[in-house]
């Protein structure tokens, strides 16, 4: 079902039932031999969602070697490349003496429960009260303890979110380090805007973002076309595409430079070869030049 105005959703349902999805590819390349990425509560979140498809998925049973789409090996190092690009981004960030985090439209993200944190480092999770709820329900009932101070923001990116980031003890005047992983596609162009102008007002410098890099041209209409066949073969109730919100949009990249960022931009060729693997030319047709963004203000 296409998106409207005002829509909700919980872990099965529309863009949440994504997060699910990429949950469960973490679960699957987690669980291979000399995994890059270790995300211990993926699995048991997945299957306490319950979507068929996902724990099918979860368990290796929907994959298909030398199948461009359903392969184990690139399924595994695609979402590896991916996962491991944001938790570097975090680590890096405390390294560097970033104490404050912000995931926006956290989903199943446990990177406040699996990274190594600092001990005065606090997470905030930013996403729609059902999705919050249940993500933290589960992970207490698993016995999973926050590795950081894991505070929760219940509120819809299309409401008043940077009010209620205060109030939850967000400081704006101390560096924060963003992550917006596998968002920006599913606002509208005004949106993904409206969210970039807002994480602007409340950097103070110093401050990191990390998001993907989507090549503007992505969304032919082939691309779509082989995106909603992956989902119907996996066996998903909701089509992928119908999620997007497609047409002209400011290139997040560009758009940030002109708030004063600092943007780097790594192509997923680059990402992949940076962890050893090869980038699959299936992958490059259906991409473009996209990849991962991380931005600096000064």
């Amino acid at each position: 079902m296409a998106r409207t105005d005002g829509d909700t959703w919980d872990l099965a349902t529309s863009v949440g039932s994504t997060a699910t999805g990429v949950a469960a590819m973490r679960a699957l390349a987690t669980r291979q031999p000399d995994p890059l990425i270790d995300d211990p509560f993926a699995d048991a979140l997945v299957k306490a969602v319950g979507l068929e498809h996902c724990i099918e998925l979860a368990n290796g049973e929907l994959c298909v070697e030398g199948d461009p789409m359903l392969d184990l090996q690139r399924m595994c190092e695609q979402i590896a490349v991916r996962t491991r690009f944001f938790d570097d981004f975090f680590q890096s960030s405390c390294t560097d003496g970033i104490r404050q985090a912000v995931i926006a439209a956290a989903g199943l993200d446990t990177r406040a429960y699996r990274l190594s944190w600092p001990a005065s480092a606090v997470v905030f999770e930013v996403d729609q009260p059902a999705v919050i709820e249940f993500k933290t329900r589960t992970l207490a009932e698993l016995g999973a303890e926050p590795a950081a101070g894991r505070r929760t923001v219940a509120i819809d990116l299309r409401e008043d979110w940077p009010a209620a980031l205060r109030d939850a003890g967000f400081d704006p005047q101390q560096p924060t380090a963003w992550i917006a992983e596998g968002l920006l596609i599913y606002l509208p162009p005004e949106a993904q805007d409206r969210l970039l102008d807002n994480i602007t007002a409340l950097s103070a410098p110093g401050s990191r973002l990390a998001t993907e890099h989507m090549d503007q041209h992505m969304l032919t209409e082939g691309v779509t076309k082989r995106l909603s066949e992956w989902s119907r073969r996996v066996g998903s109730a909701v089509d992928v595409t119908d999620l997007f919100y497609t047409g002209d949009r400011n290139a997040a990249g560009d758009y940030l430079r002109g708030l004063g960022w600092q943007v780097t931009v790594q192509t997923s060729r680059e990402a992949y070869a940076g962890h050893g693997f090869e980038y699959p030319e299936e992958m490059a047709e259906l991409s473009g030049d996209s990849g991962y963004l991380s931005a600096h203000l000064r």
